[in-house]
């Protein structure tokens, strides 16, 4: 069933968009209501809507203002602008907050409702893919490095200015050269696609998980610190080497990955000088024997 929010402090106007969801011609839609900006945006920000149907006027605020706070927060639900004002102004002022259609409360019918929720739900849906290609790494759906550098600078301002500690895994799996110079390399992608879920299941989910590089992960980990963050990267080793990975029919291989762990502030100052320092205590993971993780505190002499 398609769930739609209607957000709309006007209780009949609700109730006569309710009417129209009983003539639509195809698909079963729930229909859920907020009369208040402050419970439409917490609703809104949950992620479970299809698609939204969001009034102009929200007691003395406006659906402009949701709209651009919404998008602020991370909110890609498709929305639909209701107004009961006709003028050209209104229309483009709801397009560039980020509104998908718009409607005039006075002209709606069951069809027009049906037609522009359809638009909006699909063009969302393109929207959608066309954001993951972005961000997203094709073979593992892990965050690509683009997202990379944009989250650690936006993690390392947050650090900075809350006085919060910051920490960067990075993870690099071990001899994968060896993988896919011996079994091809579909055996190789499907090695670091098994070895990016096991990696990503060892974090929170206030964390992000990257791949960086070919065979390297790379996780950032909020308001964690060094020993945490050693933990953290143990058990991520651990589950890749935990069973032997599926390669291909009839194939399995045992995988191992080593680590390097920094801090912010402890070990750099700044996103760039964190990765080289994480980068330095990887390199002496992979030198002491590999599978094991290495903090860059330990690369000092440092307890």
């Amino acid at each position: 069933m398609t769930r739609i929010l209607v957000i709309d402090d006007d209780r009949l106007q609700f109730r006569i968009v309710q009417e129209h969801f009983k003539s639509f011609g195809k698909g079963a839609y729930h229909v859920d209501w907020a009369d208040t900006y402050e419970e439409g945006l917490e609703r809104l920000l949950s992620g479970t809507y299809a698609a939204c149907l969001l009034d102009f006027r929200l007691g003395d605020r406006d659906g402009l203002q949701l709209i651009r706070e919404s998008t602020a927060k991370g909110c890609h639900t498709p929305i639909v602008f209701l107004t009961a004002d006709a003028s050209e102004k209104v229309d483009l002022q709801a397009m560039e907050a980020g509104a998908l259609d718009y409607l005039v409360k006075g002209e709606i019918s069951a069809r027009s409702l049906e037609r522009s929720l359809r638009y909006a739900t699909k063009l969302g849906e393109t929207l959608e893919a066309l954001r993951r290609l972005a961000t997203r790494d094709e073979l593992t759906g892990l965050l690509n490095r683009r997202e990379y550098d944009r989250i650690l600078v936006e993690e390392e301002e947050r650090s900075r200015r809350f006085d919060q500690p910051l920490s960067l895994v990075l993870i690099d799996l071990d001899r994968f050269k060896a993988v896919n110079d011996t079994h091809g390399h579909a055996a190789g992608d499907a090695v670091l696609a098994e070895a990016a879920r096991r990696i990503s299941g060892a974090i929170r989910s206030v964390d992000r998980a990257f791949r960086v590089g070919g065979e390297e992960f790379a996780l950032i980990l909020l308001r964690t610190d060094l020993d945490s963050a050693l933990e953290v990267a143990g058990r991520a080793i651990a589950s890749v080497s935990r069973a032997p990975i599926q390669a291909a029919s009839g194939l399995t291989l045992v995988v191992t990955a080593s680590a390097g762990v920094a801090e912010i502030p402890g070990d750099a100052g700044s996103g760039p000088d964190l990765f080289q320092a994480a980068d330095r205590a990887l390199y002496e993971a992979k030198a002491s024997g590999r599978n094991r993780a290495v903090s860059a505190r330990a690369m000092r002499g440092l307890p």
